[in-house]
Formats: structure tokens, C-alpha cells, sequence
């Protein structure tokens, strides 16, 4: 039996319905030919199905968001003399912080429940359990059946995490991503503030019942938009995939998206292992630089924003200003606290794109920090009567509003966004949802010690630990993360891979250049130990940002970008360490030797990517 006849013994179906698709695609697209006329979708008509796509997930969101802001105005009610359900200290530590507690046990089941029904599908009844918790707090005469609800919105919360992350991006073109990203947030702050309001208007009761409002749209919703292309590919159904890319991408016919398609079709391909090390496979990409040092990134960004102090912040808004003696009704004040949010929150999404994540991360963690500060120096200089508290009282009321505003421009965004992005496509889904389980440890035992703080370092000092939280915060910041705004996926995977180095936006006039050249010539990269695959031939063009500037030289990142893909893509050593040679060159240098070696004498040392 010849070796061809046993390879595709061993490929699985989806596999082989892969590549048929894939051949299918390029015969047909050898025997079509479609003007630019036919093929040219404008940016809004493209941007208007994926807007619809994320508007949908994001009602789930909102949902989310009404039960986490719904203990804001539960707790000071429950503290009231009057209050029909009598609650203990001890019981409002919990009632603060038990959902946050379970969300990261429904984080546990949300990648492997994604994986199997769709990102869709498991969005989709997760509103079911939402009905049910504001039933309970409707009806609710005791606090175990406050903590009953409680305990049902936060499981239902944590199995939301995965789908919700990585359907946004999944569903999204890269220049749309950031913003579109960003919205996950808004939709949470948006639903957070819903129960400000509401609040300072109705009794709480009213509040649960008006908010069974939200899952029912967000049911409906949900029904009119398509699963993700990339799920669908990966279970096989490639037509399915085909037609909702298509939808994503304005409405269009096929073959308007056979580039994009093929590439996701390629990269979904991955040889069939019989000899029982699938299981050890699964383990090293666990194990790799491109898991470890993005889970290490999301999880740094997590900590700074839970131990920033925005998080308690939001839970404990009313009692705080109340103790900071606002010039206000506290009521009113936490109004203005949740506008402040939707304000920074919608400058985050509309700003984004312009600025890149670095430098508004920097803005919002170094202004959060600085508000903190100020007003930890203030209720120190107060308590030791250097000040009118009555005629300043605005002063801290006025910060405490700004650390929230600034927060809300990226720091409460940032680990969000990034944990739809920095993860490899094989660990995505329980990588993502590992991340919303680590988020939600920190924010539960953020909000269960607050009371604890306070009672034992006073209001100014547990406020002074949070600004010193998001200072520190802001440097290790600077060091470590990638600017991701208007990259690929895979662009950013091979910055985790060392193949390139992402502390700066890309150039406008290369934008789309880069994008269109790397459709036609995919690389896989899944470790640097690992041979990475380098798709073209001896005819294989220049990359188009790779461009003489006149002077004898090139770009240096770009030349060791597309060097290291030559050393870690031959099939030997002895020509990977002739090759390492390259990188001692200089920049003028390496313009001249890099590309005619990568372009002529080393392509006999690779594999092409299939």
C-alpha cells in the first residue's frame, strides 16, 4: 500500500471535508474571474451584520451586568431599619460577593460546554437560569433566597464567559475587533447603571421584576444572528461556516469571502494523530510560551482591576459616599457614578482604534490611580482636622466619580478584550474561560473584604492601597503588554511565538497590504520549537511592507520576522543554526542578505503549510 493511500486512511472527516472544500474552492476560483466592481462591499455594509452580531451577545451582557449591579442598591436597603428581610454583617459580605465567588465554577464548564453546543447555541440558554433568579429575588422573604439567586447568577455568569469572548472575536475583521471588544464592557456597565437608576426610583423588588425584560430580548436576539464560522469549521459543517461568514460580512456571495474562508478552512487543518500522543498534544499547548505568558498578561491586567479598587467601587458605592459625606444624596451621587461609567466606557470603544490599547491603558490606570490617591489624601487630612469636611466634602465625591470615569476609558476593558485575543486558536475557548474564572476569584474577594479593610485601615487607607495597586499596576503595564490594536490573530500568536514583536500599532498605508499578503501566504505557528510551515516557492513575492526605502535597506523587525520563520521552518538542524547567523547582521545589512537567502538558497529546506 502506498504512503498517499495511508495518510488518507488516517485523516478524519473533517479533515478530508476540509481539504475537498478547500480544493473545491481553488478550482472554482481558477475558473472565476470577478471585477473589483463586483467584488467591492463598502466598510459600512461590512461593519453593520458584525455590529448586529455583537449587539446581540452584548443584551446577554446587559443581562449580566443588572445582576451585578443589582446588590448595589440591595445592600443599603437591606441595611435600612425597615426593611422587610433582616440580614447580619456576616450576610452582607456574602450577598456582596457570593455570585462572584460561583462564577468561576460556571467558568470550569464554559469553554468545554461552548465547544460542544456553539457559542450560540450555550448564549442562547443562558437566560433561561436569569428568569429564574429574578423570580426568586421577586419573591424572596429570607436571605437564603437572596443567596439562592445570587448563587443562580453567578454560575450563569461564569458559563456565559466563554462563549461571550470568544464569539466577538471570532465574528469580527481585525480593524473592527478592538472597538467592537470594547463593547462587551459597555454592555455590562450599561446594565450595571439600568440598576442605579432604577433604583434610586423604585423599591427593589420592582427593579427584579422589570429586569426579566432583559433575557427575553436577549432570547429573541440571539435567534436572528448566525454561529460563529470558525466553531462551525471545526466541527465540519463548512457550509454552515461559509454561509455565516457570508452574513458577517455584509450579505454577500461566497465569493467575496473564498480568500478569508480558505485561510480559516488551512488553518483549521491538523493531522490526525492514531499513536495515542493526542492527549500529550492537547497538554503542550498548555505548556508553550503561547499559553503561559498571554494567561499571565490577562490575569496581571485582572488583579490590577479588581485590586484597583473599581470593583469595590461599584458594589459599595452608596455606602461609601455616604461615608465620605457627599454634598449630594448618596443615591444620587451612585446615578452620577454609573453616568461617569457609561461616559469613560463609550470614549474606550470610540477611541480605541485611534489610540491602541497601550497608551489608553496607561491613561486609565495611571488617572484611576491618581484619583485615588487624592482622595486618600484627603480623608487622611480630614480625619486629622486640616479641613472643612463640609465645605470640601465635594473634593472627594468629585475624585471617586473621576477614578470610576477613568477606569472605565480602558482598565476595566483592557483584560476583557484581551482575552478574546492573545490566546492560541486550540486553547482559546478554555483559555478564555480559565481567564473569566480567575477574574471573578479576585473581584469576590475584592468585594468580601472591603468591609474587613475598611473597619481596620479606615476609608483612606483602603482607598490608599488602591492607588498604589493601579501606580505599580501601571508599570508592569508598560513592560508587558503587546499593542494588539489592528493586528491578526495571528499576528498576535506570533508575537507570544517570538517570531515578532507588537509594542506598536501597525502603519496605515501597510494595514492593508499586510493583511491581504498574509491571506495568501498562511503560516501556522504553534510554538518555536515546533516547525513552522512557510507557504510560498522560489516565485514567492516580497511582503508587501518589506519595501526598499531608497537607501539600500529594509524594515529591521519585518526582515527578522520573515527570518525566523526561515530558521524555525527548515527540516534540520544543521540548517536551522546556519541560518541564526542572520540575526547578528545589521539593520542595513540584513535588508541585503536576509531576503535573496530566505528567497532562493534556504526554500529547499522547508515544507509549505498545506
Amino acid at each position: 500500500m502506498c504512503e498517499d493511500e495511508k495518510t488518507e486512511r488516517r485523516a478524519g472527516p473533517i479533515e478530508m471535508a476540509v481539504s475537498e472544500h478547500v480544493e473545491n474552492g481553488r478550482r472554482n476560483d481558477d475558473k472565476t474571474s470577478v471585477t473589483d466592481e463586483e467584488v467591492y462591499i463598502s466598510k459600512l455594509r461590512q461593519a453593520i451584520p458584525q455590529c448586529c452580531a455583537v449587539g446581540a451577545k452584548n443584551l446577554l451582557l446587559i443581562t449580566f451586568g443588572t445582576t451585578l449591579g443589582f446588590s448595589t442598591i440591595l445592600i443599603p436597603a437591606l441595611q435600612k431599619e425597615d426593611s422587610d428581610i433582616k440580614v447580619t454583617m456576616e450576610e452582607l459580605t456574602w450577598i456582596s460577593s457570593l455570585n462572584l465567588f460561583l462564577v468561576p465554577i460556571g467558568c470550569l464548564a464554559s469553554g468545554p460546554v461552548s465547544q460542544y453546543l456553539g457559542r450560540k447555541r450555550t448564549m442562547m440558554l443562558a437566560n433561561i437560569p436569569f428568569v429564574v433568579a429574578w423570580l426568586i429575588y421577586y419573591y424572596s422573604s429570607n436571605p437564603g433566597m437572596l443567596l439562592a439567586a445570587l448563587a443562580i447568577t453567578g454560575l450563569t455568569g461564569g458559563l456565559l464567559e466563554g462563549p461571550v469572548i470568544t464569539y466577538v472575536a471570532e465574528v469580527t475583521q481585525p480593524y473592527l475587533r478592538g472597538m467592537l471588544s470594547a463593547t462587551s464592557s459597555m454592555a455590562v456597565i450599561l446594565g450595571i447603571f439600568t440598576q442605579m437608576l432604577s433604583g434610586s426610583l423604585v423599591h427593589w423588588r420592582t427593579v427584579a421584576l422589570i429586569n426579566l425584560i432583559y433575557p427575553i430580548l436577549c432570547f429573541l436576539a440571539l435567534c436572528l444572528v448566525p454561529e460563529s464560522p470558525h466553531w462551525l469549521a471545526v466541527k465540519g459543517r463548512l457550509k454552515e461556516s461559509e454561509h455565516a461568514l457570508c452574513w458577517l460580512r455584509g450579505w454577500v456571495n461566497p465569493s467575496y469571502v473564498h480568500n478569508e474562508f480558505g485561510a480559516l478552512c488551512e488553518a483549521i487543518q491538523k493531522p490526525t494523530d492514531n499513536t495515542g500522543s493526542e492527549k500529550e498534544k492537547i497538554w503542550q499547548a498548555y505548556t508553550n510560551r503561547t499559553f503561559y505568558q498571554p494567561f499571565f498578561l490577562v490575569s496581571a491586567a485582572f488583579f490590577i482591576s479588581n485590586f484597583g479598587g473599581c470593583t469595590t467601587l461599584q458594589t459599595f458605592a452608596v455606602i461609601i459616599f455616604a461615608k465620605l459625606n457627599a454634598p449630594i444624596d448618596k443615591y444620587t451621587a451612585t446615578v452620577f457614578l454609573g453616568i461617569a461609567q457609561l461616559i469613560g466606557i463609550t470614549i474606550c470603544v470610540l477611541t480605541i482604534h485611534l489610540m491602541g490599547k497601550r497608551k489608553l491603558s496607561f491613561l486609565s490606570v495611571g488617572g484611576t490611580g491618581l484619583c485615588f490617591l487624592t482622595t486618600a489624601i484627603y480623608g487622611y487630612l480630614n480625619n486629622a482636622d486640616y479641613l472643612d469636611g463640609i465645605k470640601y466634602s465635594w473634593i472627594p465625591t468629585t475624585f471617586m466619580i473621576g477614578g470610576a470615569f477613568t477606569a472605565n476609558i480602558c482598565l476595566r476593558t483592557l483584560p476583557w478584550i484581551l482575552a478574546g485575543e492573545v490566546f492560541p486558536v486550540k486553547v482559546r475557548s478554555s483559555a478564555t474561560g480559565a481567564a473569566g474564572m480567575i477574574a471573578y476569584i479576585m473581584a469576590s474577594i475584592a468585594n468580601k473584604t472591603f468591609l474587613y479593610m475598611e473597619n481596620s485601615m479606615s476609608l483612606p487607607g483602603t482607598i490608599f492601597f488602591y492607588s498604589m495597586i493601579n501606580l505599580v499596576g501601571l508599570c508592569l503595564l508598560y513592560v508587558i503588554l503587546p499593542e494588539t490594536e489592528g493586528r491578526t490573530l495571528q499576528e498576535i500568536e506570533e508575537h507570544y511565538a517570538g517570531i515578532q514583536n507588537l509594542k506598536d500599532r501597525p502603519r496605515k498605508e501597510q494595514k492593508a497590504t499586510k493583511e491581504k499578503w498574509a491571506v495568501e501566504n498562511p503560516a501556522i505557528v504553534h510554538d518555536e520549537s515546533t516547525e513552522i510551515g512557510v507557504a510560498g516557492s522560489a516565485g514567492a513575492d516580497l511582503p508587501p511592507d518589506l519595501v526598499d526605502d531608497g537607501r539600500g535597506s529594509y524594515e529591521m523587525v519585518d526582515i527578522l520576522a520573515i527570518a525566523k520563520r526561515v530558521v524555525y521552518g527548515a527540516r534540520d538542524a544543521s540548517t536551522r543554526s546556519s541560518s541564526l547567523g542572520l540575526f547578528s547582521a545589521s539593520r542595513k545589512t540584513a535588508g541585503m542578505i536576509a531576503w535573496p537567502f530566505i528567497h532562493s538558497s534556504s526554500l529547499s529546506a522547508f515544507h509549505a503549510t498545506p
